[in-house]
This record gives C-alpha cells, sequence and structure tokens, in this order.
C-alpha cells in the first residue's frame, strides 16, 4: 500500500510539472501573441500613413548623428530623419561649422553631402597612432592632374588630357584607387564617359572643409579650365 500511495504520489507531482509547464508555456503563447498585435498595429499605423513624430534638430543632436552615421549624409536625408525642412538643416549645419572651428573636428561638405573629419593639424598625431605615417607622396603627373579634377570638376578623362596634353588613364586609375578622385557619374556626350570629380578623402587629405576653399587659379588656367568644361559639355 505504502508503495503503491508513493507511486501515485510521483505520479501526481509529474502530472502537476507537466500542467504548469503547459500553463507556463500558454501563458509565453499569449504574451507572445499579444506582442504580434502590438508590433502589427504599430506596423499597420506606419503603413497607415501615420509618420514618426518630427524632433528638433538642434546643433547638438546633428553633430551626434553625424558622428554615429557611416558614411556622408546628405541634406535631404537629415530633413527627413528629423522630420524638418532643408533651410533648417542648413542653419543648423553652419552653426555647428562656427562651434567646431578651431577643435579637433570639422564639419566637411562635397556637393550636397557633409561628414565630420578629424582637424589637419591633428593629422600627424593621429598618423602615429594609427601606424600610417609613411603616407606616399603623390608624383608631379598625379599632382597635376588632381588640381586639373579639382577645379574643372564635374571633367572627363579626355578634358584631363586635353589640359595635360598626355594620355592619363593610368594617373586617373591611381587617383581612384587611393579615393583622392571619384566617379561623379556619366557624360551626355557621345560614348557616355565618366565625369570626375574629388570626394572626401580629397578634403581631408589637403585639410578643406570644401572646394571653394580651393585658391583661385589665375586668369590663363581658369579661362583653360572653362573652355575645355564648355568643351566636355558639347560632347567635344
Amino acid at each position: 500500500m505504502t508503495g503503491g500511495n508513493g507511486a501515485d504520489l510521483g505520479v501526481d507531482i509529474d502530472e502537476a510539472a507537466a500542467a504548469a509547464e503547459a500553463e507556463g508555456a500558454a501563458a509565453e503563447e499569449a504574451a507572445a501573441a499579444g506582442d504580434a498585435k502590438v508590433e502589427a498595429k504599430g506596423a499597420a499605423g506606419e503603413q497607415a500613413g501615420v509618420e514618426a513624430p518630427a524632433i528638433e534638430l538642434t546643433e547638438a543632436r546633428l553633430e551626434a548623428l553625424l558622428f554615429v552615421a557611416e558614411r556622408p549624409l546628405n541634406r535631404r536625408e537629415i530633413a527627413a530623419l528629423a522630420r524638418t525642412d532643408t533651410a533648417t538643416v542648413d542653419a543648423r549645419l553652419g552653426d555647428l561649422e562656427v562651434s567646431l572651428a578651431g577643435r579637433g573636428i570639422r564639419l566637411i561638405a562635397s556637393g550636397d553631402r557633409v561628414e565630420l573629419t578629424t582637424a589637419p593639424e591633428a593629422g600627424a598625431l593621429i598618423a602615429r597612432y594609427l601606424g600610417t605615417e609613411a603616407v606616399p607622396r603623390l608624383s608631379q603627373a598625379a599632382l597635376e592632374t588632381l588640381a586639373i579634377v579639382a577645379y574643372g570638376q564635374p571633367i572627363t578623362k579626355a578634358g584631363i588630357e586635353r589640359i595635360r596634353g598626355v594620355d592619363s588613364d593610368y594617373t586617373v586609375r591611381a587617383l581612384l584607387h587611393r579615393r583622392l578622385v571619384v566617379e561623379l557619374g556619366r557624360s551626355e556626350a557621345p560614348g557616355r564617359p565618366f565625369l570626375y570629380g574629388t570626394g572626401f578623402d580629397f578634403l581631408e587629405r589637403f585639410g578643406l572643409t570644401t572646394v571653394d576653399e580651393l585658391p583661385p587659379l589665375d586668369v590663363d588656367a581658369a579661362a583653360r579650365v572653362d573652355e575645355v568644361r564648355r568643351a566636355d559639355g558639347e560632347g567635344a
């Protein structure tokens, strides 16, 4: 009898444990179903056109956003994220640029895109930390080609060669590899040749925040660049 009662007790305990486990599983399923309903409701709200609320774009928030961004952001992206207009974005960018002047971080712009970068005067110390002090110097041909691209952008390879007077295929490819020159798109000229310009690596390398800070060309050089640019546009 005692053995039988013990066996019955063991069965009762097993059954109670199983029942408790089943009850817990049912509770978890109910909770999961509730979460799913909430998520579905949120998704349905988004699909129904319910937009996220606007966030005031302060200078501090803009700086934080650019700090965590893994790539340059354009003004329209920033405006869309904050649910504001591009005029507000431009105003905050201007405020941030002034605030960062003389600091170790700079705001740089390439076309419509902006990003944060280190100040050029900190370059030597940062390069030592990163172990990249021995940066290969640019050849005279590369410097010449880079200058033509910087002042003449957007410009085709044919335009570069018209100014230099020599084949520039290897030099252009080398500058592309080092990301000092970037492809901006294609020309409407016959054959749709690539248009080249400078990007963020160029600005960082030469300590500029925008290409507008480049020193002005002399009159003859500027006229030659304008002539080539017009020729590129006409498909000459």
